[in-house]
Formats: C-alpha cells, sequence, structure tokens
C-alpha cells in the first residue's frame, strides 16, 4: 500500500502543532521539580513523554501499517516498510528555562528514508514541513538554502557535546576555525529547529556529532527539499542513523573539508 504523503502530510501538521500547543501550555506553568535526569546533563521532563503519547496515539490511526522510533520509548515496535521517527520536545533544556528555540520533530521514512518531515518549532510559532519530492515550506511559504558559496560569507550552526567529552578537543579545533574563517558559528540548542533554519537560508549549514535519528530525520529531509546538501562525517550518506550529519548550501563541501581536518573517528 503506497502512503498519500501530501494528506499525510496535512495530518501530521495539525498533529505536530497540536503537541505544540501542549507544550507550551506546559511550560507556563513549568515546575522544575518534574525534572527526570536520565545521565549526565540529559534531561527530559513529563512534558516530553505526554508530548510524545499524544504523538504517537494519533499517528497510530492516522498510518496503522508504520512502526515507530521515538526518542521517549512510549512506542518501540517498528515495521518493515514505514517508521514514525518522533522527538516530541527537541530542546528540552531550553524549554525548561524558557529559552528558545525549542521544537516538534516528526518524520516518516520509508525503508529508513525520510519521506515526510515536520518541524514545529514552538518558541517562534513556525511550521516548516516537506514531503520528499516536493519541495520544503515555512506554513505556506517555500523555502530554499542560502545562495551564498563562499564559506567565508556564511554563518554557521553547530551542537555542542554534552553527554560524552572524549571528542571536546578535536570539536574545540573544529569550533575555533569556523569562528575565525567565517562569519561565525552559534549554538542554539535544537538540532531539529536549526536544520529548518538551515533550509530557509537563515544559516549556510549545521553540524553536530552523536544526535540520534529523532533529532534529524526531519530537519535532514527540509534542507535536502530545499536544495541543500548532506554527509555524514565520512562523506557517506549515514547521516540519520550514523550519529552524525554535516549540513547545508553551496558550502557544505568546505564545511565537510574543514570537519575532516581535524576530526578522527
Amino acid at each position: 500500500m503506497e502512503v498519500d504523503l501530501q494528506h499525510t502530510l496535512n495530518e501530521v501538521v495539525k498533529i505536530a502543532r497540536r503537541a505544540g500547543e501542549f507544550i507550551r501550555h506546559e511550560g507556563e506553568k513549568f515546575d522544575r521539580s518534574n525534572i527526570v535526569e536520565k545521565g549526565i546533563n540529559n534531561l527530559v521532563s513529563y512534558v516530553d513523554m505526554e508530548a510524545e503519547k499524544m504523538i504517537v496515539q494519533t499517528l497510530k490511526f492516522t498510518l496503522p501499517e508504520a512502526g515507530f522510533i521515538t526518542e521517549e520509548g512510549t512506542e518501540t515496535e517498528k515495521a518493515e516498510k514505514y517508521n514514525w521517527i518522533i522527538d516530541p520536545l527537541d530542546g528540552t533544556t531550553n524549554f525548561m528555562h524558557g529559552l528558545p528555540p525549542y521544537s516538534v520533530s516528526i518524520a516518516l521514512a520509508e525503508h529508513d528514508v525520510p519521506v515526510l518531515g515536520v518541524v514545529y518549532i514552538i518558541s517562534s510559532d513556525e511550521c516548516y514541513h516537506a514531503i520528499k519530492g516536493g519541495g520544503a515550506y515555512c506554513d505556506r511559504q517555500k523555502i530554499e538554502v542560502s545562495k551564498v558559496t563562499e564559506f567565508k560569507d556564511g554563518l554557521y550552526i553547530t551542537g555542542m557535546p554534552y553527554t560524552s567529552f572524549d571528542k571536546l578537543d578535536q570539536f574545540w579545533e573544529i569550533f575555533g576555525h569556523f569562528m575565525k574563517y567565517s562569519h561565525g558559528i552559534r549554538r542554539l540548542g535544537s538540532a531539529a529547529a536549526d536544520l529548518a533554519y538551515v533550509a530557509s537560508g537563515r544559516s549556510e549549514g549545521f553540524f553536530e556529532h552523536g544526535l540520534n535519528s529523532w533529532d534529524v530525520a526531519a530537519g535532514a529531509l527540509l534542507i535536502l527539499e530545499a536544495g541543500g546538501q548532506i554527509t555524514d562525517y565520512k562523506g557517506g550518506d549515514d547521516y540519520i542513523f550514523g550519529r552524525g550529519i554535516i549540513a547545508g548550501c553551496a558550502t557544505q563541501p568546505e564545511m565537510f573539508k574543514v570537519i575532516s581536518k581535524y576530526w578522527e573517528g
């Protein structure tokens, strides 16, 4: 059975916005005593879990044959062909401190390749979405990656290590190069939002190591459909499940070259 991607996308946008409204409402009364610690610097609140349950329960009706890959593990049964890849609240730490951005990320993968992606940035009420072969949009406005072609003219986004620090020295060398030889580098705290910003041309590129599929699946599709380029840290295409992503506009090959110069492993 083939999925009507446009119809499904319309439903997923509604689901993402509904989950975002719940998260926004909970944020207005957020109590830090509800925080559960899942390991060093990896904090999650009850809001994550409740939002994920809401998303999963609705998606089961939207596409019953699909399985799930979820951050909070509320549903873990994978299917052979279609799987939802969900991060109910990307940027949890930002959310807890009331600092944007934070977002809902939902992707549908066919044989592990994203064919539908929605990133709803709750803090700015922007909904980015794409289906494979259909272009990328922010709400109803079509978006494209930046037209910048020179690395030096770009503004870049990254994510810093927060659980494993064995490659911290390599990261700082890369960070320093971007600081010295471009318009600068930012760390915003939500990989899904970061990728959406690259897809819409607000930044020329994003890179981070140690991410999970639910962090990048929807955002990666946005960038590809917006005309961007993506590789993993080895220059291949295992950026959804390979734990590393380098994404950008025409400057992406130079980004990869710089990162490869300092990165080992």
